[in-house]
């Protein structure tokens, strides 16, 4: 059973030897777990994936070849009944019925309804308007429709949620994606400046001819350091929710710039950037980076790339505890702002449609925060954007 489990990982592109299940083996005949799912779960990936960046295709290759046989536990615990949550039907709505649905007016309103919801609520509900359930007009549930709420469970349908209570685990992107054509690393060498640094290590062709014929003829060798592009870049990655569609395009041009610049850091944050980033999804809630920290710590002479759809709720931009995931000290555009006083030369890049950006109003808040430095995730975009940072 191992054996195809190994050509299973093989086929998901992970790199794994016979080595790596080689160890497997002989832990299982050591008894490193015996009649435990989640411990066999994480004995072989700790045997068999040596690099993290593979987790991800780690745990979809698992579950499709163990399907049926168990299922990894849920990542957070529920605080609400799974059955107030089961979608038995969905309500249709017609546009009449949507524009006559009233939002309960501010997210501290919003909040403060949901928690006595919490407190009056004993049963399940679906269909209705007020309380916690699924596929009616209820601000506080999913499957239905509302204008601003509360996702509790369940997918998003509408994008129009303002909070969503579960503790949701987005994955790093993947700098190994080959790309299908070069043109966003020929895009992104526009932003360049070159320097020798280091030891002298590369023969300098035409200082050692003309070093030579000055010494008569005898051969005379010069060396030079390496030279590399020394443009420095910080990139944040808005990761999870609606970016789900564009993880391709993001990790292409995680992948280019990975490649071409030597002085790169990136970063992730979910809709906005709050008082904190992170570099692994995976660990986003107990390792992060104070965004005050990367303030303090980059030179003014790095160029910043903000990569997102900046569709979001308007008071994850404008509001204290506005975030969808966490209670925010101080509001999105404050951090926004201080990032941008911080470094001079910043542009967003958005990959979502440009002819959809006006009917966003929270892209339209942040292209004015950037000085209207927001440009597509295309190839003429991005050259428009990296000529901005090239000046």
């Amino acid at each position: 059973m191992l054996v195809d489990f190994f050509y299973t990982l093989r086929k998901a592109q992970i790199p794994v030897s016979i080595n790596e299940l080689l160890t497997l083996l002989e832990a299982l005949e050591n008894h490193l777990t015996f009649a435990n799912w989640d411990d066999f779960y994480l004995l072989a990936r700790t045997c068999m994936i040596k690099d993290e960046k593979y987790f991800d295709r780690f745990d979809l290759a698992f579950s499709h070849y163990f399907k049926g046989l168990a299922e990894l536990p849920d990542p957070f615990n529920n605080l609400i009944p799974e059955q107030w949550l089961e979608t038995d039907f969905i309500r249709n709505l017609s546009d009449a019925d949507k524009a006559e649905i009233e939002k309960l007016g501010g997210l501290d309103k919003l909040m403060e309804t949901l928690a006595q919801r919490f407190e009056e609520q004993k049963e399940r509900h679906a269909g209705g308007n007020k309380w916690i359930g699924t596929g009616g007009t209820s601000p506080f549930g999913h499957s239905g429709y509302n204008p601003e709420g509360v996702r509790i469970g369940g997918e998003s349908k509408h994008k129009q949620a303002v909070k969503v209570w579960e503790k949701r685990q987005f994955r790093d992107l993947d700098d190994s994606v080959e790309l299908g054509t070069r043109n966003l690393k020929v895009a992104l060498r526009k932003l360049r400046k070159f320097a020798r640094t280091g030891a002298a290590d590369q023969l300098d062709l035409d200082d050692t001819i003309r070093s030579t014929a000055n010494n008569a003829g005898y051969l005379d060798l010069k060396m030079v350091p390496e030279r590399h592009n020394a443009a420095k870049v910080l990139i944040f990655f808005d990761v999870g929710g609606s970016m789900d569609p564009y993880i391709r395009q993001c990790e292409q041009l995680f992948s280019a710039a990975r490649s071409e610049f030597k002085h790169l850091e990136y970063f992730y944050f979910h809709n906005c950037v709050y008082e904190r980033v992170w570099k692994d999804n995976k660990r986003r809630w107990n390792e992060h980076i104070d965004t005050f920290d990367l303030l303090h710590t980059y030179g003014r002479d790095y160029r910043v790339i903000f990569v997102g759809d900046a569709a979001m709720a308007p008071y994850e931009v404008t509001e204290r505890f506005g975030s969808i995931e966490h209670r925010n000290p101080e509001p999105g555009e404050v951090w926004l702002k201080r990032i941008l006083d911080s470094w001079n030369k910043a542009i967003w890049l958005n990959p979502s449609h440009q002819r959809y950006w006006e009917y966003t109003a929270s892209t339209q808040m942040i292209k004015t925060i950037v000085d209207n430095k927001m440009y597509p995730l295309t190839l003429e975009g991005l050259e428009d954007g990296i000529r901005y940072l090239s000046k």
